[in-house]
């Protein structure tokens, strides 16, 4: 009985051993999991902010070769770092790749003073439904005119019927931000969306953001960059759109000669032209250099609003920073 009592408790230790031996290696293992999540999440947070100011850089410079502009040529008469007809500019830094998109304000139409048969055409290019398309323009004109009858906003849907406690301002648009204070207008229109592709891939699907600026074109657009939303707004049919943005594709428009060569009808010729801008919207996205000297998968896109002025040069040309811009770029990784 004394042997058998001794056994049992050798029996029960044992097991005590045991059972504190898996605890505690549950521990090291949820411990080191841990420590494994946070030091991949610190390593991604330190990539980003580093591709952050990588892409922050790119703009500086952007900005520098757009003051210069064309002043400087190589031997062989190519622009050096500038020319109005150019949409894309590229850089390799020592810790990494930027490819700056320049988009003129003039690419897009102007809120305050396009006529309401291109905001229609507009809103129906981006798949609005006539009924909504038609109270968002009605919306537009009376929020910044005061004529076409009431522009109920945000303020009046939630006060008493017929005793609006705001109304609108009858004023121009300051930013086209404001367009969410009119009837119909909801965040997924101004900014857009991602859906997928064909082939599987997320596209990003363009927003009122992406189509209208308070800088923008009071009449012609921007051939080079103006969306295909916008070109319809315009009044080119869907064939002709097609053939603009094939030929840019293949090779920017350097002049108006090219643009005719396309046959568009005479009645919508007028509504495109090149360049023609002091204000541009610049988005730089950037990549880390890998070891293998890659560009790497982590990527960040920041975004500014600058205006040059006349002779292309400005003490403090921002006008608006964007910390977080959409970018789905892949022609520096598909061509290296």
């Amino acid at each position: 009985m004394r042997r058998s009592t001794h056994s049992t408790r050798r029996g029960g230790a044992l097991l005590a051993v045991l059972w504190l031996t898996a605890a505690l290696a549950a521990i090291a293992f949820s411990v080191a999991s841990t420590v494994r999540s946070e030091t991949d999440r610190t390593s991604t947070h330190l990539d980003s902010t580093r591709a952050y100011f990588l892409a922050a850089g790119a703009i500086e410079r952007a900005l520098a070769y757009m003051e210069w502009g064309a002043r400087y040529r190589n031997p062989d008469g190519t622009p050096r770092f500038f020319e109005p007809w150019m949409r894309q500019l590229r850089f390799e830094f020592d810790t990494g790749y930027a490819v700056v998109n320049i988009v003129p304000e003039n690419a897009k139409l102007n809120l305050n003073t396009s006529p309401p048969e291109d905001l229609a055409r507009l809103l129906a290019a981006l798949g609005v439904e006539p009924a909504r398309a038609e109270s968002i323009v009605a919306g537009i004109v009376a929020r910044r005119t005061g004529q076409g009858g009431p522009a109920p906003g945000i303020f009046e849907v939630i006060s008493a019927p017929g005793v609006p406690s705001f109304r609108p301002p009858r004023a121009s648009f300051q930013e086209v931000e404001e367009l969410l204070l009119v009837n119909g207008v909801t965040p997924e229109l101004l900014y857009g969306g991602v859906e997928m592709a064909a082939q599987g891939r997320p596209v990003r699907r363009l927003g009122l953001r992406d189509c209208l600026s308070v800088h923008g074109s009071r009449w012609a657009v921007d051939a080079n960059s103006a969306p295909a939303p916008v070109l319809a707004a315009a009044g080119l049919l869907e064939q002709e759109i097609r053939a603009v943005l094939e030929a840019r594709a293949a090779a920017p428009f350097r002049n108006l000669q090219r643009l005719r060569e396309l046959g568009l009808r005479p009645a919508v010729s007028p509504r495109l032209t090149l360049g023609g801008t002091q204000r541009y919207t610049l988005r730089a996205t950037a990549w880390l250099r890998t070891a293998g000297g890659k560009p790497g998968d982590l990527r960040r896109t920041v975004g500014a609003l600058v205006y040059l002025g006349e002779s292309g040069a400005v003490r403090n040309p921002v006008l608006r920073w964007y910390d977080w811009m959409w970018e789905h770029n892949d022609a520096w990784i598909s061509e290296n």
